[in-house]
């Protein structure tokens, strides 16, 4: 039947978003491990390009991109408010983001900086109008609660890893530090936790597809078949 088959594609695509969104941390994951030389701690994912795997993020850009596209894809018929639909818009162009990422990366200025602030900045308000947009379709109060704070942990990661970025600078300058690309090591004194702050915005992104994707298959499990004995006369 037809209405078959688009719950079926449906679901296949939901899959794929998920599929996708793992697919990037465990990329970010083998990135970690083969690039020991990058200090977690303050350089950010895009430096893995200057690696010798920087092939490996430039995947780990694809899959992201495609976790976004496949979400929106499999979202559209079913988000109907205006602002449902502008975040299915921005998570369309934050998946454009990445795809530039991948293509373009940190040595590529300007447009390195361009995909970061189409794919960074749309993230955050495209997951909150997407789960506001859900959650009220939702009966479930586990997941209204599920959509909503993944949802607000992408904001929260960004704002904190805006903060520590401004900590970062201030504190490098007050150690008397000079940056530069060819910089190996941070002067005593600098406080650097925007590497972590990065990753960890990353990560809340893909949970957050992984949420969304993960309560279309909640919803279509059947429901349990009750007990033909219950209906029998005693």
């Amino acid at each position: 039947m037809r209405t078959s088959g688009s719950t079926n594609i449906r679901s296949n695509v939901a899959f794929l978003a998920a599929g996708s969104a793992i697919a990037t941390i465990l990329l970010l994951a083998a990135l970690h491990a083969l690039s020991p030389e990058f200090d977690p701690s303050w350089r950010v994912v895009s430096e893995y390009a200057n690696g010798s795997y920087g092939w490996i993020l430039s995947l780990m850009f694809c899959a992201w991109a495609l976790s976004n596209w496949a979400l929106a894809f499999e979202l559209w018929p079913e988000v109907k408010t205006r602002a449902g639909r502008i975040g299915l818009c921005l998570l369309l162009m934050s998946g454009i983001g990445e795809a530039m990422a991948s293509v373009f990366d940190i040595n590529n200025h300007p447009l390195h900086e361009i995909a970061g602030a189409i794919g960074v900045l749309a993230m955050p308000i495209a997951a909150t109008l997407i789960s506001g947009s859900l959650s009220r379709a939702q009966h479930s109060a586990k997941a209204k609660r599920s959509l909503l704070w993944t949802s607000h942990l992408i904001s929260i990661s960004l704002t904190l890893f805006i903060v520590s970025m401004i900590i970062l600078v201030v504190t490098f300058h007050h150690a008397g530090g000079h940056m530069g690309p060819h910089l190996k090591q941070l002067p005593p004194g600098v406080i650097a936790i925007n590497g972590w702050a990065n990753r960890l915005y990353l990560v809340a992104c893909c949970v957050w597809v992984i949420t969304v994707a993960g309560r279309r298959e909640s919803s279509l499990r059947p429901l349990p078949c009750p007990d033909a004995s219950l209906f029998q006369r005693s």
